[in-house]
């Protein structure tokens, strides 16, 4: 054995921001199991399904994780404000009562260092990024992402450097997979713990070393974001709303059909009321 292949054996690869088909607001074509073969397939750890504004929370997802040795985190990806959080380690209960970074302070406090917040793509240019606002929130955040999307001059992540390094954040890489192909090639990993739980996990992201793999993206891999998000994620969504509000409305149909049904039976047996001088 290499000492090369030595040395990643005693790492353990993260990736801690990742959709799947459940999201629901996000067209998103693959399924949590097929994104754990994936993973095993890989050599990944760790793992979060982080869906927006829902906790991704399916038992036998988190049984079959655990069978192939890989620890998957409850999470989600809340929009506060206008702005997107990651928070892992979380319940449907807690993540129903955040609506502002107040609330998020709040189970904070509550939770102490059993709960993991990411700022995800804080300075990119599209919806959800919190921007310059991340300085008067920091407080709220344990870690800062850096983004999987940067190529030459154009890496927005710079920015999140030098902000972490301000405050002492640690940046981690992520995915942020919608599409089964783009997991794997951005993560983060950390020094192999005792026990694979969820304290050592958050334990070893604030304390470190942290080793961030985020190659930047060729010219093919930009391209093919662009026409994503702005061609063929938006088109997927369309046809996501679509076919939800049509099973929406053969539900409702359904069930009127199945109120008025006993009525309609009433009225076809019921008898023949005319006059025989109607009837003429």
């Amino acid at each position: 054995m290499s000492k090369t292949t030595s040395e990643e054996q005693n790492w353990i690869k993260l990736d801690l921001h990742i959709h799947t088909l459940d999201d629901p607001k996000d067209a998103v074509d693959y399924s949590a199991h097929q994104l754990l073969e994936r993973a095993r397939a890989l050599g990944f750890g760790v793992l979060a399904i982080t869906l927006h504004d829902a906790v991704f929370d399916r038992k036998e997802v988190f049984v079959d994780a655990a069978a192939m040795g890989i620890l998957l985190i409850p999470a989600a990806e809340m929009r506060l404000c206008g702005a997107d959080v990651i928070v892992l380690n979380v319940s449907p209960e807690e993540v129903a009562k955040l609506k502002n970074f107040d609330d998020l302070r709040k189970l904070r406090a509550q939770r102490g260092s059993s709960i993991f917040t990411i700022a995800p793509h804080p300075f990119y240019l599209f919806g959800g990024s919190i921007g310059s606002r991340l300085l008067a929130e920091i407080d709220c955040f344990d870690a800062i992402e850096f983004c999987h999307f940067h190529i030459g001059l154009f890496n927005p992540n710079r920015r999140a450097k030098r902000v972490a390094a301000r405050f002492g954040k640690p940046l981690i890489a992520t995915s942020d997979a919608h599409r089964l192909h783009a997991f794997g090639r951005h993560y983060t990993s950390i020094p192999m713990p005792p026990a694979l739980t969820v304290e050592n996990v958050f334990a070893a992201l604030r304390n470190g070393p942290l080793r961030l793999t985020s190659p930047p993206s060729s010219f093919a891999d930009f391209v093919s974001a662009i026409y994503f998000v702005f061609l063929a994620h938006p088109f997927r969504l369309r046809r996501k709303v679509a076919a939800s509000m049509k099973h929406s409305s053969s539900r409702n149909r359904a069930s009127r059909l199945s109120a008025e049904g006993p009525a309609i039976s009433d009225r076809r047996l019921r008898p023949n009321r005319r006059t025989p001088r109607e009837t003429l």
